[in-house]
């Protein structure tokens, strides 16, 4: 792994040209920015390891000198590692001395070159929309804030940007970078630029060579007529952006239906309660009742019991197949309060007139 391109550095990058980077990488892939994000946290993990080793002095030096000495050395050296003699220079005794495993460990098992080019989906994103109950019925246009990684618009997702042809920073131009084992020192074509000592490209800036950035954006978002409590909508392909060009993850949106004061809902039905007055219901009439369209005027028949219903065909909610549920009345008695003696003396009138007792055949006893 290059130190140096992890943070989008060259190595004559001096520490408040590291610090800067750190503080700039670390905000846009923070594990507490981008949750249950793997990649995002394993770019955290790689850019904090870079940041510990670049910004002590002697980690440098020994980083450094592993990966590419700054010695001169051949020019357009060939593509496989060599062993390129000894320096007595260095020490190779205690925790820096080689054991005979790690002096070879790059010739017997050499790093598997990584898949940066293989196409990854997305991660899919998750978020919750609540809208007032008319709203849900009538269907709406509504928008969801989002923080994702989109595509970075520098590179286009590539990592890497073009630049005017230029000489290797990584191995200064030879096409070889050598580092030492203790006392043993060996030499393999340089990585970033192929081996050629010219550059073409050089690790975007803004993603960290990533291909993906950090944004937060407003989504619209359109729930349809007679959405349900619960419903999962899913707006394709607007999630977290893909690898290497692959395709986007989903956005899943988690739609509230807040309550009504008056409507219920029960399947495709509304169910709403009129209130009625004593005389109302004995005597019938016409009231109001409040619908999704607006206001229509219902018959109330003579006679009319607490709890009889009367159903509004076509007045409910709108369904998937293009039809509408209907709209359920349900009648409620409000009875006044009687405290003059002429509103007493009416009623005891209206009970003598109907004496017929009304719990005849329910099984209890009036007295």
């Amino acid at each position: 792994m290059d130190l140096y391109a992890v943070l989008g550095l060259d190595p004559q990058a001096t520490p408040a040209d590291i610090k800067r980077a750190y503080r700039r990488l670390a905000r846009r892939y923070h594990p507490g920015i981008n949750p249950g994000d793997r990649a995002a946290e394993a770019m955290f993990r790689r850019i904090t390891e870079a940041y510990e080793t670049l910004t002590d002095p002697s980690r440098r030096q020994q980083y450094d000198a592993r990966e590419g000495s700054h010695a001169p050395v051949t020019a357009q050296m060939p593509a496989s590692l060599e062993f390129a003699g000894f320096d007595f220079s260095a020490a190779a005794r205690g925790a820096d001395a080689a054991t005979f495993t790690e002096l070879f460990a790059e010739v017997l098992h050499p790093l598997a070159p990584a898949h940066r080019g293989t196409p990854e989906r997305g991660a899919d994103l998750h978020a919750a929309l609540t809208v007032p109950f008319i709203d849900a019925m009538r269907g709406v246009h509504r928008q969801v804030v989002v923080t994702r990684q989109d595509v970075c618009p520098s590179c286009r997702g590539v990592g890497q940007v073009r630049v005017e042809e230029g000489h290797c920073a990584a191995c200064r131009g030879t096409g070889a970078v050598r580092w030492a084992r203790g006392h043993m020192v060996f030499s393999k074509a340089c990585g970033a630029c192929g081996g050629t000592g010219r550059v073409r490209q050089q690790p975007c800036m803004a993603c960290a060579s990533q291909g993906r950035v950090v944004r937060t954006d407003a989504v619209p978002v359109f729930v349809p007529p007679g959405t349900a409590e619960g419903a999962r909508l899913r707006l394709a392909e607007q999630g977290h952006a893909g690898r290497a060009a692959g395709r986007a993850g989903d956005l899943y949106v988690t739609v509230r239906v807040a309550a009504h004061p008056m409507f219920r809902r029960e399947g495709d039905d509304l169910v709403i309660e009129v209130p009625l007055a004593v005389h109302e219901a004995i005597l019938g009439s016409r009231v109001t009742v409040p619908t999704l369209d607006g206001i229509v005027r219902l018959r109330i028949p003579p006679g009319t019991q607490p709890g009889q219903q009367f159903r509004l065909r076509g007045r409910g909610v709108p369904n998937h197949a293009g039809g509408r549920g209907d709209l359920l009345v349900q009648a409620r008695l409000v009875l006044p309060a009687v405290i003059d003696e002429r509103s007493k003396e009416l009623m005891r009138e209206f009970a003598r007139l109907n004496s017929d007792d009304v719990r005849q055949g329910w099984g209890g006893r009036h007295e």
